[in-house]
């Protein structure tokens, strides 16, 4: 590929729809957001607005919904935005449908649950023979659907196309760096989800905001052991996939996985503390703990998540195992 000409997203939520307005606002192209369900693609096609999930947002002209997956031949390069734990289904199902040459840029930030398997691996089963990039970093859906300046990160193996991608997705206020680190960046965007919803537990059960920061930071630690684990760069998680999207999640009521946290924090049992809405970062606990302990990596923080999501672990029990753990070097 050359330049990049007309795109799809798969996936009418919040951040498939943001996603959506970005790629149409970064040049003049068309742009097809894919969904399943024809009567909610068929209204916000009639009303110019996903009124569901980003209400007052006008969808950008350019951006075409549709269900029809004979519709996206067209695209040279086709953003996944499902949840991490339906990718699997989606690519399988759709391949057949697209260019044997269009980019699979992964949007979704988990682990498979069942296989523990990184999201790049997932859709290289799915989606054999597809050039792969992962797209993460810190980002609010609403922020990037209204145009407010928001930077994330976008990485291949495949260090040429990264920058062909990143520069075709890149906006006036959306801006796309890029990298060849996709295994860093998809660790970033997964782990730090776990990791905000222990600093969302810290304030819901008033711990305070030195605690948090306290959090933060242990937390960010962890995330590096385990990159360098899984042989991901360390400079990729210094930046805005890694510790950029961690200070936001981890600090934002807007964050679905803080404010699961917070509720757990408040006493909530883990089936009530979702409200409703998906918190990837507590469908994916088990499998970062699990890939963890496969390379032995400590990840204590990341371990408490787990039990409290599971149930197997109350939250004062949680924070008396992490303020009694043995005082050590800081590294």
């Amino acid at each position: 590929m050359t330049d990049i000409g007309a795109v799809a997203v798969l996936g009418g939520g919040a951040w498939g729809t943001a996603l959506a307005n970005a790629a149409a606002a970064a040049a003049p192209r068309p742009v097809v957001l894919w969904m399943r369900d024809a009567e909610a693609a068929a209204a916000m096609a009639r009303t110019r607005e996903n009124a569901r999930h980003l209400p007052g947002v006008p969808l950008h002209p350019g951006v075409r919904p549709t269900a029809m997956a004979g519709d996206l031949v067209v695209a040279e390069a086709v953003l996944v935005v499902t949840p991490a734990q339906t990718l699997r289904s989606v690519l399988t199902a759709l391949h057949a449908r697209l260019r044997p040459d269009a980019a699979l840029i992964l949007c979704a930030k988990g682990i498979e649950r069942g296989t523990d398997a990184f999201l790049t691996d997932v859709a290289a089963t799915a989606a054999p023979g597809s050039p792969l990039a992962v797209l993460s970093g810190p980002s609010f859906a609403a922020d990037v659907a209204r145009g407010l300046p928001t930077a994330v990160t976008l990485a291949s193996r495949d260090g040429a196309l990264a920058a062909q991608l990143a520069a075709a997705l890149s906006g006036p206020t959306f801006r796309v760096y890029h990298g060849d680190d996709p295994r860093g960046v998809e660790i970033g965007g997964a782990a730090k989800n776990v990791l905000a919803i222990a600093c969302g537990a810290a304030i819901g059960r008033g711990l305070g905001e030195s605690a948090r920061a306290a959090l933060v930071a242990r937390s960010f630690a962890e995330l590096m052991r385990f990159a360098r684990a899984w042989d991901a760069r360390p400079e990729t998680l210094m930046g805005l996939s890694g510790l950029g999207d961690l200070v936001l999640t981890a600090a934002s009521a807007q964050s679905r996985n803080f404010a699961f946290g917070e509720r757990l924090g408040r006493g909530a049992r883990p089936a009530e503390a979702a409200g409703g809405k998906l918190a990837e970062g507590a469908l994916t606990a088990q499998g970062l703990v699990a890939l963890a302990r496969r390379r032995g990596v400590e990840m204590p923080v990341a371990e408490a998540v787990a039990g409290l999501v599971a149930g197997t672990l109350h939250l004062d029990e949680a924070i008396a195992g992490l303020l009694s753990r043995p005082l050590r070097a800081e590294i």
